[in-house]
């Protein structure tokens, strides 16, 4: 028989084995009562299978443009192949709508669905594309985390979420504004608000450096492999120790997007820290990260240095509104200098005059991809460079159709300095951004402004052109028809008709004039 201390000693150990195995390690999680509000965590999944593109087709904006057929022709591709990539939420993804597929690798992505939304909205009445964004809400941890990559066949997460690049870029504040700013859909914008506050909580505390900034890496940022980290740190997966131009520039950006939010819905309270963090940011990136020698705005090394890449991740600074008034032309003059942006095709991702640059694309050292060059034309927008807007948008368009004329197919990237499709063909993904955004915001120059029931018409081409049920608002469609003009400084002869109240705003090379349209009589 074991003397009693031995015997005790034994019991000990198997128990203290047991309760290791049982616990492989340390929940550490700190639950954010905002995530107590995610409503989408607690939604049944709707589990209806998605429409084809032969049954919506009828329910799409229809664009024309006779002198164009190949930009029509390249329009419908992109809706067709969108429409391919739809798919169901099934029990075992555990997601909760059905989804656009980012046609990469049966994996929903957080920045690619976030574009994609961005040229669904006006798919709206054919198919909720906005609802696709849910599926990354109801994978919401209780801190407030979202990863940035899910599987569509089981809904597992792809990275463990203290892996730096498991989650972003955090521009998922945007696609919800833009879809509340086309539709008004105050439910909608009620119901997001939490997780989108949460995700930002969990961001600010778990991507952020002891002096504000923000750090991501190559993956993390979206583009995987630009040479911007020191030398003897992995491009693709390490911080580098940086502070990150566009990391930080789009928390800035979010920051100002759930301000925004805030105020619609009279919750002003939950955000003072956001609009104080905001004015720190802000005025941490316009002296810390800005060069007076070279106008631009730059990664900050671990001593406090600037890099000298000339990345397009300085771009978010446009949208994030953090350009002074006195920088704003030197700094957009990059994107008209062919040594660095301006190449045959625009916009690069990186600067033509970087060591680093391919004049194929080289994925993301130098490849033009829909999603960064729609977010340069966007904060144009923003700034008013509307006639650098056009060119570039313009520039872009044609060189994506000119490729489709080619291979009857949208690509992944496009070469900065070859008319040349790059990686994976067929991708609609966000390369559907420049068939329908581009050309229904800055080629045909409709922009709508659904807080002031307004749509600015700023008409720059001199050929016939319009789209028929232009979606504005939850139900209204409009038709627009420009005629040919022999000049751009011709006031343009246009029709326009209407099944509810708008107001137009016309602009043309030489006037403007405010139109008010009244409905069609039935």
């Amino acid at each position: 028989m074991k003397p009693v201390n031995t015997l005790l000693f034994t019991l000990g150990v198997l128990l203290l084995s047991k309760a290791a195995s049982a616990q492989h390690y340390a929940n550490t999680c700190i639950p954010n009562t905002l995530v107590e509000q995610n409503i989408f965590i607690k939604k049944n999944a709707d589990k209806t299978p998605p429409p084809t593109f032969e049954s919506s087709k009828a329910k799409l904006p229809e664009p024309f443009w006779p002198e164009r057929q190949n930009v029509i022709r390249c329009y419908w591709k992109a809706w067709e192949t969108a429409f391919s990539n739809l798919h169901g939420a099934t029990s075992e993804n555990g997601f909760i709508k059905p989804f656009i597929d980012p046609a990469f690798n049966q994996h929903i992505f957080m920045w690619d669905t976030s574009f994609m939304v961005l040229f669904g909205r006006y798919g709206h009445h054919a198919f909720d594309f906005q609802s696709s964004m849910d599926n990354f809400y109801v994978k919401q941890e209780k801190d407030g985390y979202i990863c940035r990559e899910i599987s569509e066949l089981n809904g597992d997460k792809l990275f463990e979420k203290f892996d730096v690049s498991s989650t972003g870029p955090n521009i998922m504040p945007w696609a919800e504004w833009e879809y509340f700013q086309n539709f008004h859909d105050m439910e909608r914008l009620k119901n997001v608000f939490s997780p989108l506050l949460a995700y930002y909580q969990w961001f600010r505390d778990n991507r952020s450096w002891p002096d504000g900034s923000y750090y991501s890496s190559g993956w993390g940022c979206g583009m995987d492999n630009q040479p911007r980290l020191p030398a003897g740190y992995s491009g693709q997966f390490s911080t580098g120790f940086m502070s990150w131009i566009d990391t930080t520039l789009q928390q800035i950006f979010a920051g100002k997007t759930l301000i925004a939010m805030a105020e619609k819905l009279n919750r002003q309270n939950e955000v003072k820290d956001i609009v104080t963090e905001v004015g720190f940011l802000t005025s941490y990136v316009q002296q810390h990260m800005w060069s007076d020698k070279t106008s631009f705005f730059y990664d900050r090394y671990r001593d406090g240095k600037l890099s000298d890449v000339k990345s397009i991740a300085a771009y978010w600074a446009l949208l994030a509104g953090v350009v002074p008034d006195q920088h704003l032309a030197d700094f957009t003059a990059h994107l008209e200098n062919p040594k660095e942006f301006a190449r045959l095709h625009r916009v690069p991702t990186l600067s033509a005059d970087d060591p680093g640059y391919s004049a194929d694309g080289g994925y993301w050292r130098g490849g033009v991809w829909a999603p960064t060059s729609y977010m340069v034309l966007r904060g144009l927008t923003q700034y008013k460079q509307d006639s650098l807007a056009f060119v570039i948008a313009k520039n872009h368009l044609d060189n994506v159709v000119q490729v489709f004329d080619q291979t009857g197919s949208l690509w992944e990237n496009y070469a900065p300095d070859k008319v040349l499709g790059k990686d994976r063909k067929d991708l609609v993904g966000w390369t559907g951004l420049v068939p329908i955004s581009v050309l229904f915001e800055y080629v045909f120059g409709l922009k709508p402004e659904v807080p002031e029931n307004m749509i600015t018409w700023d008409i720059r081409l001199t050929d016939e052109f319009g789209v028929k049920k232009y979606p504005f608002k939850e139900n209204g469609l409009l038709d627009f028809w420009c005629a040919a003009r022999k000049n751009n400084t011709d006031k343009p002869k246009i029709k326009i008709h209407s099944n509810i109240p708008v107001v137009i705003k016309l602009q043309w090379n030489g006037g403007s004039q405010i139109l008010n349209i009244k409905p069609d009589k039935k």
